[in-house]
């Protein structure tokens, strides 16, 4: 098997590995209640999930300067991770990647957080050596949803995007992961299927126990 042709899993962190938006959702509220922006969860599902900082903030607040943006997101993101303790992997996950280590299928997580959050959560679930790189979106010129960190994603692993998949659960993120012509499963945690489909996910499931999606990754990974 040549590196042009290997097979890949790339994974989608926040919401995907582990159902952190309750928690992301306190910490934008609280970060910009001052500021006179209600954050509920339309606002949040529409503006929030699986967008970088810089949107997020110039969307919600569009009268103050990037500096305050990059501010404010400094402390929403230290207000987060002194709040994430405790965090439990999706179901089915561990027994996916056990697979993935089994069958020589390489996985790597492909995030919009910052390195901060991303080392600590994969920390905190006692996975963070069961992938081959890490690849945080802000790092990069353009983040998601523009496709360049599932393409980064896809050169680390040597692997092709028709002999493997992603997984996501917002909007951009399966945007992202389209325009990388990846197949991508959307995992319902905080939208619905319908727009997850809308947004290009091939198909949808609530997390990794889904035969489905266990028989989609066998199919084009094969994954034991």
């Amino acid at each position: 098997m040549t590196a042009a042709s290997a097979p890949g899993l790339l994974f989608d962190l926040d919401g995907t590995l582990v159902e952190t938006d309750p928690t992301h959702l306190g910490a934008f509220k609280d970060i910009l209640a001052p500021y006179g922006v209600e954050v509920d969860e339309h606002v949040y599902n529409t503006h929030i999930i699986g967008n970088p900082n810089a949107d997020i903030f110039m969307t919600l607040l569009p009268r103050l300067t990037p500096a305050d943006h990059r501010r404010l997101a400094d402390e929403k993101e230290a207000l987060f991770r002194s709040r994430a303790g405790g965090l439990k992997p999706a179901e089915g996950l561990i027994d996916l990647l056990d697979r993935a280590d089994a069958s020589g299928v390489g996985t790597v997580v492909v995030t919009n957080a910052p390195r901060a959050n991303a080392v600590m959560m994969l920390d905190v679930l006692g996975i963070a050596d069961r992938f081959r790189a890490l690849v945080i979106g802000d790092e990069m010129e353009r983040p998601k949803p523009h496709p360049d960190p599932y393409l980064r994603g896809l050169s680390l692993l040597g692997a092709a995007a028709g002999r493997s998949l992603a997984f996501e659960d917002s909007r951009s993120g399966v945007r992202a992961a389209a325009a990388a012509e990846l197949p991508v499963v959307g995992i319902t945690s905080s939208l619905a299927g319908s727009a997850l489909r809308e947004a290009g996910a091939t198909m949808v499931a609530r997390d990794f126990t889904d035969p489905a999606l266990l028989a989609m990754a066998r199919e084009l990974t094969g994954l034991r």
